[in-house]
């Protein structure tokens, strides 16, 4: 016969409750390791410990309304009896009668009421194995924590995470935890210091080590908790800030980041038009959203996890020299666990070239790439493709192979009026593009004034939409135009996503729809 083993309710970990006594635990071990601790290292501490305390309180449990029963005892009828090996199941004896089996010593027989079912048990039966002491299975995978973090870690670190953060008394850097009270004194002295060393380094970026070695910080205390204290400080100061990818701190002085960074470039700030999203045919949704990538799009539910992307730039990130930022390009870049800024460094794949980039995780997009546009000279339309780099912090960068040549492309003309107008010329084209969404500008500065005065800003979308799309169908000899075309176009002169395009040419009156992503203005005043 096996032994009796206990084990925990088959939901403990997958219904896991985080309780005060949890919370308890976790600040006295921060307080006795002195070490700031991420979510994750505090969980797994907790899981340890409850697969500690519950095998304490199983062994040890002393039913408070019942007898713990076991065979070699002997009990009387409406003895309520607890049964570990069952779950810790209650039943009530309703009978006792004498055994009738030659091959064991006498003993008697119990009948026993567990759930409204009656079950058969053995009493006064000294050579049970039962009656041995209780103990845990060793090798069932509740006690194993290793196991446990695996399969439950990310579920518990939640909660883990969202009652810490309840707590006054402990703060966060960088993902780690540690209490207030015990962090080194950091004054204003030291933080004037921090700056005159960043200042000298261009900003930055310095990790907490070197500013450390380059102050004057207390050496006779833990000098992670001296990095964790000068960390808080640096956080809580508005001069500095944490541009360190998950796992790193870096720090950098706001002041000297560059413009971009520090505010949202106009040609990416966006004002919600007044029109609303109607309803559109779920093919032509997914027949955009897969050729356009824009960071002002809600995010899919289900997200491939590529190495590599490749995005055609429209206007507004072409001129803020910037990318956009979605759910499956963030996977490529750094992240960080709190920094709403990150920096790293792009990577020329022709060239080996590094480029100084940031990811500007608020704002959803990544800024650095203005200098390096035009080095490569290109326009609006072309192709960037951008790949997981060989080291962290790194993103490879290309813009295609390809000798300048000249090519039939929309050309935007602004008049004296502000107006634009479309034509097709030929134009010296670098790398590879989007023939829908190429477009040379050979007035940039015009077009600059246009975002400057805010005049596009203040017209209705549908407005320009319908303009925007007169022009564009001149160069077309059934005046059919793609609704990506109209993307990139309407860019030139607002910021805009795709999907209030196509879902203002579906609604209105004076859109006919020709087919796929093809669409005309009406013909006649009756049809408008």
């Amino acid at each position: 016969m096996a032994s009796s083993t206990l084990t925990l309710q088959q939901d403990y970990w997958s219904d896991f409750k985080f309780t005060n006594q949890d919370l308890e635990f976790l600040y006295n071990h921060l307080l006795e390791i002195e070490l700031p601790q991420t979510a994750e290292e505090l969980t797994k501490a907790l899981i340890s410990h409850r697969i500690e305390k519950e095998i304490f309180a199983l062994i040890n449990q002393k039913p408070s309304d019942g007898l713990r029963y076991q065979p070699g005892e002997r009990y009387n009828k409406s003895d309520i009896l607890i049964f570990p090996a069952l779950g810790w199941k209650k039943g009530v004896v309703t009978d006792i009668r004498p055994s009738n089996n030659p091959n064991l010593p006498p003993f008697e027989v119990l009948s026993v009421n567990i759930d409204n079912t009656n079950h058969l048990f053995a009493a006064g039966l000294s050579d049970h194995i039962l009656n041995q002491p209780l103990k845990v299975d060793e090798n069932d995978p509740a006690f194993n924590a290793n196991l446990v973090f695996e399969k439950f870690g990310e579920a518990i670190t939640e909660k883990v995470t969202e009652h810490l953060e309840a707590v006054d008394d402990l703060v966060r850097i960088a993902g780690r935890w540690f209490p207030r009270a015990l962090l080194v004194d950091i004054n204003v002295g030291h933080l004037n210091l921090v700056e005159a060393v960043l200042d000298m380094n261009g900003g930055g970026p310095l990790a907490t080590r070197n500013l450390m070695e380059q102050i004057d910080l207390p050496t006779d205390v833990n000098s992670k908790l001296t990095e964790f204290s000068l960390n808080l400080a640096l956080e809580e100061d508005e001069r500095f800030d944490e541009v360190g990818p998950a796992g790193e701190t870096l720090w950098f002085l706001h002041r000297l980041e560059p413009e971009g960074v520090r505010e949202s470039p106009i040609t990416l700030r966006y004002t919600q038009p007044t029109e609303k999203l109607e309803t559109m045919e779920s093919d032509l949704v997914d027949q955009l959203i897969k050729n356009v990538i824009d960071e002002l799009e809600p995010d899919s539910g289900k997200v491939d996890k590529p190495d590599q992307v490749t995005i055609s730039l429209i206007y507004p990130h072409w001129r803020a020299g910037t990318l956009p930022m979605t759910k499956a390009i963030r996977r490529l870049f750094p992240s960080a666990y709190e920094a709403p800024r990150v920096q790293f460094k792009f990577i020329d794949t022709e060239t080996n070239e590094d480029i100084s980039g940031w990811v500007v995780r608020t704002n959803k997009y990544v800024f650095g790439l203005r200098n390096w546009y035009e080095s490569m000279e290109l326009i609006p339309g072309n192709y960037v493709t951008i790949s997981r780099g060989q080291k962290p912090g790194e993103v490879l960068i290309s813009a295609g192979k390809k000798k300048p040549s000249r090519e039939w492309v929309r050309t935007a003309l602004i008049g004296a009026d502000g107006g634009i107008v479309f034509a097709m010329l030929k134009q010296l084209v670098s790398g590879s593009f989007d023939e829908r969404m190429a477009v040379a500008i050979p007035d940039v500065e015009a077009l600059d004034k246009l975002w400057q005065n805010g005049n596009y800003s203040r017209q209705s979308l549908e407005s320009i939409l319908k303009k925007v799309m007169k022009e564009q169908a001149k160069l077309n000899p059934q005046g059919h135009v793609h609704v990506q075309e109209l993307y990139s176009a309407v860019n030139l002169i607002r910021r805009c996503p795709p999907l209030i395009i196509l879902s203002i040419l579906q609604n209105s009156k004076w859109s006919n729809h020709m087919g796929d992503l093809y669409f005309r203005l009406a013909e006649t005043e009756e049809e408008v």
